[in-house]
């Protein structure tokens, strides 16, 4: 007779002849978040041990209370279709093989119980659970693989069947909180990318969640690919009605409807063909956090004022942009206009912009007082069309352009919360910025936030002294000082760029981008983007800044040579008319519409708003209501140098005017 046999006919007491000689007892690791997998001391396990019913065996024996069980109760869970003789030898048959693997010191079994050491086996759902309860919701959802014990039936064994539905389901809810909060943790750091993964993931643990879906449709509109989050929505609608005939909820169909209507820019409405993935915000998550606690604020009634302050290239426009899509989800009026050095001869320009930039559409503006919608209708023509009396009226009295811009916003507020944001405010003329410090004070018990991002190292920067030294005072906000990125950031921006790298690739390759780019993100972005389209680095480049000269003093006219080469790169793989319609903005300067653009390129109107589409996505141009600059003076400034021949400048500018 066989010795296993005899072994199982003895109530499975095995004495093994070289157990003193075993160096130590195995370790198992079972993965049951997903498909399992059972590694024995890091190798893969015995082909016997992952049979169905032993693979059932040893899961649910160190899932069971003090990992243990009687054989009674074993038999009739795993083995309940066979006689009783039949089902204890399977049963016996089965500990032999964890015995086998474990040792004898981890699995005992006598007549009556079988139990596993407390050391002899993990389960992945174990350490889930304990990052869980620490709230380390990155580990724990990188642990979530799919179902619990993914693919495995025992169609005889109803009541493992029935343990497992239940275990599923336990494993399913806390899988989907896990993947929820790590994919909102992702987005409150900037990284959008991986937030939709995490979330997306809860969608694909459970299609019917609406949580799931809400927090994969913010992530995937966020990383501007709108059309995947429709999708989602999509998805979740059919999921319900298959499974539960039901519908999504209103709060859902209302966020569907903001993404259908939400731009990334003034025209942009989703990535343009062949565009390329836009880079994710890192390195700004206390930035953003700061901000988006600010805007919270506001949603609930606290009117907020927040300065954000960069120098050139450190990505004040990209957080400001950040904030205001978040925005847009949260079924906020946005209002979002950008400066430049012309609008300091402008009077009010600050309002004629954000009037224009959807202020004057803003569900609730038809409840502000007659008088300030006339007073702002002599700024804005189609406000003022749409609010102007009959003729035969007498005309109203006229009123202060600060009370009336502050009542329409006031009145805005109550319809919706209220997102105005001024970028490079350092531009503004006298008037607007006089009208500022009021405007934060009338809105302050209202839901608004007064978004103003200004530019370090530039004239009359203490003109916001005053704005500046009242928060904390009696105006809540926030300042946001950004700065350059940590080696750190630099590391998430190589791992982004060029994911084929090695971990020894990506670590030169960032000390590299450090070096020559200072840290700036707009520079390390255009570095990074450009070697991944094939750009190859001189090996002999000094570092940049050099040690005599300030950040500012070197900006624009001394970038690096690989900064200025990345830049190009960039340009010369932009469409021919794409090129022709940068170029154009380069050569003009300031504020260029889309009429005055085709005028100096000479290009039919569809041909160069496909370029601007692809120009604005790629964050070589911002726009608003009243049109387009560079995002970037710095890319500006070597375009200007580097892709132009002063003649087609020249003609440009000439044309531009014809």
């Amino acid at each position: 007779m066989r010795q296993e046999n005899v072994a199982a006919l003895a109530g499975d007491r095995i004495v093994a002849d070289n157990r003193d000689a075993m160096p130590h007892s195995p370790h198992l690791s079972v993965r049951v978040l997903g498909p399992a997998r059972v590694t024995v001391d890091g190798a893969a396990a015995p082909p016997e041990l992952l049979w169905r019913k032993h693979l059932a065996l040893l899961v649910y024996l160190a899932r069971s209370p003090r990992k243990s069980r009687t054989r009674e109760h074993l038999v009739g869970l795993l083995w309940s279709d066979r006689d009783e003789k039949q089902a204890r030898h399977s049963l016996s048959e089965a500990l032999r093989v964890l015995r086998q693997v474990l040792g004898d010191a981890a699995l005992q079994a006598d007549v009556d119980q079988v139990r596993l050491a407390t050391d002899g086996v993990t389960l992945d759902c174990d350490r889930f659970a304990a990052l869980a309860q620490r709230g380390e919701w990155d580990a724990a959802a990188a642990l979530v693989e799919g179902e619990f014990l993914e693919g495995l039936a025992l169609p005889g064994a109803n009541q493992f069947e029935t343990w497992l539905g239940t275990e599923r389901a336990l494993w399913r809810a806390q899988g989907l909180e896990a993947l929820i909060q790590c994919a909102e943790a992702q987005l409150a750091r900037g990284d959008t990318a991986a937030a939709a993964r995490a979330a997306l993931g809860a969608v694909g643990l459970d299609a019917t969640s609406e949580p799931a879906a809400r927090a994969a449709m913010r992530a995937l509109a966020l990383a501007g690919d709108r059309a995947g989050a429709l999708r989602v929505a999509e998805g979740l609608a059919r999921a319900l009605g298959d499974a539960l005939d039901a519908a999504p909820s209103p709060e859902l169909a209302h966020l569907v409807e903001r993404i259908r209507e939400a731009r990334v820019g003034r025209r942009v409405l989703a990535a343009p063909p062949a565009a390329r993935p836009r880079p994710p915000l890192l390195g700004r998550a206390a930035e953003l956090a700061a901000g988006a606690a600010a805007w919270q604020r506001a949603r609930r009634g606290r009117g907020q004022v927040v300065l954000v302050h960069g120098e050139p290239g450190e990505g004040k426009t990209r957080l400001i942009e950040e904030l205001a899509a978040r925005a847009r989800l949260d079924d906020a009026t946005v209002a979002a206009a950008r400066a430049v050095p012309a609008d300091r001869k402008r009077e009010c320009s600050a309002v004629a912009g954000l009037l224009a930039a959807g202020l004057a559409d803003a569900p609730g503006l038809a409840s502000a007082p007659p008088t300030a919608l006339a007073t702002l209708g002599r700024l804005n023509a189609d406000l003022g069309a749409r609010f102007r009396g009959s003729g035969a009226e007498p005309p109203l009295p006229a009123m202060e352009v600060g009370d009336a811009f502050a009542a329409a916003a006031i009145a805005a507020a109550e319809e919706r919360p209220l997102l105005l944001v001024l970028d490079d405010a350092q531009w503004l003329d006298a008037a607007s910025l006089a009208l500022l410090p009021a405007l934060a004070r009338d809105t302050a018990p209202h839901r608004v936030l007064l978004l103003l991002g200004v530019a370090w190292g530039v004239p009359d920067g203490e003109r916001f002294d005053v704005l500046q030294a009242r928060l904390g005072r009696d105006l809540e906000g926030a300042v946001i000082r950004l700065g350059r990125l940590d080696q750190a950031a630099l590391a998430q921006l190589v791992a982004w760029s060029a994911p084929t790298y090695g971990a020894d690739e990506r670590e030169r390759l960032a000390r590299r981008v450090e070096r020559d780019t200072a840290g700036i993100p707009l520079l390390a972005v255009a570095l990074l983007e450009a070697v991944a389209a094939g750009y190859r680095l001189a090996p002999d480049a000094p570092a940049w800044p050099s040690a005599a000269r300030t950040l500012i003093d070197s900006l624009p006219g001394t970038l690096p040579p690989a900064v200025v080469g990345a830049v190009c790169v960039r340009f010369r793989a932009l469409p021919p008319p794409a090129q022709q319609v940068l170029g154009a903005a380069a050569a003009l300067g300031g504020r260029g519409d889309m009429s005055r653009l085709g005028r100096a390129t000479g290009l039919e109107h569809d041909a160069v708003a496909q370029a601007l589409d692809l120009l604005e996505w790629d964050r070589w141009l911002a726009a608003d209501a009243q049109g387009y600059v560079f995002a970037a003076p710095i890319e500006r400034d070597i375009v200007l140098q580097e892709m132009l021949t002063p003649g087609q400048a020249r003609r440009y500018r000439d044309q531009s005017v014809a």
